[in-house]
């Protein structure tokens, strides 16, 4: 039996990265790919309508309110997108027996801390936005026990608007930038993340929880910045700066390092080095 595949929030980075590896695995699983327009999961009977004529065995949840600032001004819209519209696909999935592959983010810790941060350590997201995907987190647990919790961290592709995008229009209009040096973190090709979780849809038995995924090991935003000018040809001369010379509405994690061994060891999943996976993404944007 070919087994169906609901994807939400296929108009963004993770969501166009599974589509573009969708035909790889047509013999096996149907997909329907859906966004805001088509599947508003703020909306519980559209959700219900959704799985009503689709009736998914597994529910890719890449949608998220990201707007990391703005949410600081706006919490009532990042709660609505990244906890109640969880809640709603949670429900549905418990309802038609179907597996959660929710997506969250390193921004549910604070970042004060030396050491990589396991799936069971403490969380304290320090904004709005990480609080509403911590909210999400344990609505998608609690409502649904077939549910797979996988944080990310510093994603970025050929698609839509991310850092490594940002950086290659800013080098070729600047002469030089100041990228903060002090924040440490993963950067995550969506191509990879997109990988894994089809590998997680593909294993069994499966192992339900809270997993990380990310490229590895740590870097800064500083030292992602010289990969993206030196990958890229670019000249541009780039300038250390703190994180107070650049003040946000949203404090930042400064050490949001997460621990890859779970994700590595129960699924299986090859890690990739965040430099060999920038080359590629570099590689496939110059074509």
């Amino acid at each position: 039996m070919t087994k169906r595949i609901l994807i939400v929030g296929a108009s963004g980075q993770l969501g166009n990265c599974i589509r573009k590896i969708a035909p790889d695995f047509e013999n096996q699983y149907k997909f329907n790919f859906t966004d805001s327009q088509t599947l508003n999961i703020t909306d519980r009977d559209s959700v219900s309508d959704v799985f009503y004529d689709f009736k998914p065995h597994f529910c890719i949840n890449a949608s998220a309110y990201t707007a990391v600032d703005l949410a600081e001004k706006e919490p009532e819209k990042a709660f609505a997108v990244n906890a109640e519209g969880v809640a709603n696909l949670a429900e549905a999935c418990e309802e038609y027996n179907c597996v959660l592959i929710h997506v969250s983010t390193d921004y549910v810790f604070d970042g004060e801390t030396n050491i990589s941060y396991s799936e069971d350590n403490f969380t304290n997201p320090q904004g709005v936005y990480g609080a509403s995907k911590l909210k999400g987190e344990e609505l998608a647990t609690d409502l649904n026990p077939k549910t797979i919790v996988i944080r990310t961290s510093w994603l970025y592709s050929e698609f839509n608007k991310n850092f490594v995008k940002t950086m290659l229009n800013l080098f070729s209009q600047k002469d030089e930038l100041g990228i903060v040096s002090d924040q440490f973190g993963q950067p995550t090709n969506a191509n990879d993340l997109a990988e894994a979780i089809m590998k997680i849809i593909e294993a069994e038995p499966k192992t339900y929880g809270i997993f990380h995924f990310s490229n590895y090991p740590e870097t800064t935003w500083f030292e992602f910045a010289q990969k993206i000018a030196e990958f890229s040809g670019s000249n541009i001369k780039l300038n250390a700066i703190t994180t107070e010379d650049f003040p946000t509405p949203a404090k930042r994690p400064k050490r949001s390092t997460m621990s890859l061994d779970k994700i590595e060891n129960i699924y299986n999943i090859q890690l990739n080095h965040w430099e060999n996976s920038l080359q590629d993404c570099i590689e496939t944007l110059q074509k």
